[in-house]
């Protein structure tokens, strides 16, 4: 455990903090996360960073825990897996989860953690960590899709002092530099990221100088008691005292021929408290899909769905954790054994909140979503150029793709959106300038989104142009499984991956590929899957199906769905009343709540014919 120096002895004192003071400080703290963001933005090289935000801030109180970020972490089990002292000045950096009790969970995310101190007092931390395009392994990008151990994954930094008392360990900096395929990206990410926490730190200090040590953490500490008190109301609102609930979802495949893997979570309350467990979900994975999810970040996972619904300006944080308990079984999906594979953890970082959504749902319809675009499917394409000005020269990308975003309570579900709601899209201009490639299509896929009063967002269809020969990789999901549709709605369509060959041939991809070879002129076909529709497709305004087919969100035979006939652009109002209400016809009285799609079985003997790839081996 972390030794932290403090020269400062006296306690903080806990003071009453009026509310405009409370408000002034929880406004700059969330100003300051931003600020964080900025830094990094500016400063990063990597287009996984620079441009689509791939990167996640936190300030902590003295303890570290979480008071504003967008992402949880767990500074304090990183500090339980350090052994040594921790000074001002110093900043710390790790990518090894299994060091850290999965702060982190793959070796492509860089933890850099740092201690904030005033008058020689640890006054709170600042935290940030991003995901570098490549840390080095036997595939570029080091993601490999068959890997079954976190070595084949590139370098692994242990917990250590990048800085020590605010000077730069330059030999270990180098040593992990030489590991990775794009130094002065890494380098570069690694700097920024560093300058973001140093720059909340400075913040820290300035309100501080303004309102005194004592203020801003007796601020720090209301801050978090408010989400203890607003969790611990909704609880007692939300699930009776003793009642268990469960949900189950899937993962497709693990890359290396198994699946799909159930992902099963439960909510049991007793007294004021919540117990989430994970038990009922597939062991480990031999592949690279493990998630091994920290109990805290499964706290704020929860966090996220119960208090900013109820009420979204609230500065969620780590307040409310001590009511929420967290059981995930040993050797399994959620936590597996040293040295599991986990670059792919992609898919179960998004596929926690379908399991949330699905979970809390079933108590509280202003929580129930349907199925969306939980996964950050990653493209990467690599090589050197073999002609022109540039022939021997390197080229790598890295970026995430988009897909459709759920039907909910309060509307449709946006088209081809992230999962995360501050990724942004590469701009086309930015990919066809410093890459070998042309982007031929880059638009939403028609009919792609689950049918329902309010529809799921459509999925996207991106074809790369190759410009230079070259190897791809593709890390996506939700290729067998369906995106599943609630109170009526229709689920999603599946993804789709494919290459048309400059030859005339067609290739069909796997979603979890690797060293790819690709020839000049061929064409990627990078199609991702929608969101699930909510609530009766029959009870949708025709006139809005109407509007929706003639911007091509819609086909004509997908009007169909929704009981609206057309003639030409316009709605056939008598014709569209017989369809529905033929369609209506021996339909049950109420809709399941959960459409997941055809049963498992029906769906694995089915995989072949409608997706052109084998069915996975169900996991042992």
């Amino acid at each position: 455990m972390a030794q932290i120096i403090q020269t400062a002895t006296e306690p903080v004192t806990k003071v009453d903090v009026d509310p405009v003071t409370l408000d002034i400080i929880e406004n700059a703290l969330r100003n300051a996360r931003y600020e964080m963001d900025e830094v990094l933005f500016r400063t990063a090289l990597s287009p996984g960073i620079r441009e689509q935000h791939d990167e996640f801030p936190l300030i902590g109180d003295p303890d570290g825990k979480m008071v504003v970020g967008q992402f949880g972490l767990s500074i304090p089990a990183l500090l339980d897996g350090y052994d040594g002292t921790i000074a001002e000045g110093d900043v710390l950096l790790t990518s090894d989860p299994y060091s850290c009790d999965g702060a982190i969970s793959h070796a492509n995310d860089w933890l850099v953690v740092m201690p904030i101190y005033v008058a020689g007092r640890v006054v709170g931390w600042a935290s940030m960590f991003g995901h570098m395009s490549d840390v080095g392994g036997k595939t570029v990008c080091s993601m490999p899709t068959d890997a079954h151990t976190i070595f084949e994954e590139g370098v692994i930094i242990p917990p250590f002092k990048l800085y020590d008392g605010g000077k730069l360990n330059e030999d270990a900096l180098r040593v992990i530099l030489n590991q990775v395929r794009q130094p002065d990206w890494n380098r570069a990410d690694l700097n920024g990221i560093v300058a973001a926490c140093r720059t909340a730190s400075r913040r820290i200090q300035e309100l501080c100088a303004r309102f005194g040590v004592d203020t801003y953490v007796s601020a720090l500490d209301a801050l978090l008691d408010r989400n203890y008190q607003a969790m611990k109301a909704l609880l007692g609102i939300v699930f009776e005292d003793g009642e268990t609930i469960s949900f189950t979802d899937y993962i497709c495949d693990d890359g290396v021929g198994n699946g799909p893997y159930q992902l099963t979570l439960s909510l049991t309350r007793t007294g004021e408290k919540v117990l989430l467990d994970f038990t009922g979900s597939s062991a480990q994975s031999p592949g690279p899909i493990n998630y091994y999810i920290n109990e805290n970040l499964a706290r704020m996972f929860f966090g996220i769905y119960m208090i900013t619904v109820a009420d979204p300006q609230i500065l969620w944080n780590d307040g409310f954790y001590p009511l929420v308990d967290v059981k995930i079984p040993d050797h399994s999906f959620w936590k597996p054994d040293f040295p599991a594979a986990l670059n792919a953890r992609n898919h179960g970082v998004g596929r926690i909140f379908d399991l949330f959504g699905g979970l809390l749902g079933q108590k509280n319809p202003d929580l129930l979503n349907a199925a969306g675009f939980s996964s950050s499917p990653h493209f990467m394409y690599s090589g050197n150029y073999a002609d022109g000005e540039r022939a021997g020269e390197w080229f790598q990308l890295y970026s995430i793709g988009f897909g459709g975003i759920p039907g909910r309570p309060i509307g449709d579900g946006p088209d081809g959106h992230s999962l995360w709601p501050s990724f942004v899209n590469i701009p086309c201009e930015y990919l066809e300038s410093y890459y070998p490639l042309r982007i031929e299509t880059w638009e939403t896929v028609a009919d792609t989104g689950g049918a329902g009063l309010h529809r799921g967002g459509n999925g996207v269809d991106v074809a790369y142009r190759f410009l230079q020969p070259g190897t791809i990789a593709i890390h996506d999901d939700r290729w067998l499984t369906y995106p599943w549709g609630v109170n009526g709605g229709d689920p999603g369509a599946r993804g789709r991956k494919w290459i048309d060959r400059a030859d005339g041939g067609r290739q069909i991809l796997a979603s979890k590929v690797h060293d790819v070879a690709v020839a000049k002129g061929d064409v990627l076909h990078f199609v991702t899957w929608g969101g699930g529709g909510w609530g009766d497709p029959l009870a949708r305004d025709p006139e809005l199906v109407a509007l929706e087919v003639r911007r091509g969100l819609v086909t004509r035979d997908g009007a169909a769905r929704y009981g609206v006939v057309l003639i030409g652009s316009q709605v056939d109002s008598d014709a569209t009343e017989e369809l529905r209400a033929r369609l209506r016809e021996g339909r049950p009285e109420k809709a399941p709540v959960f459409n997941m799609g055809p049963p498992l079985e029906e769906i694995l003997a089915n995989c072949e014919a409608e997706t052109g790839l084998p069915a996975p081996r169900m996991p042992a």
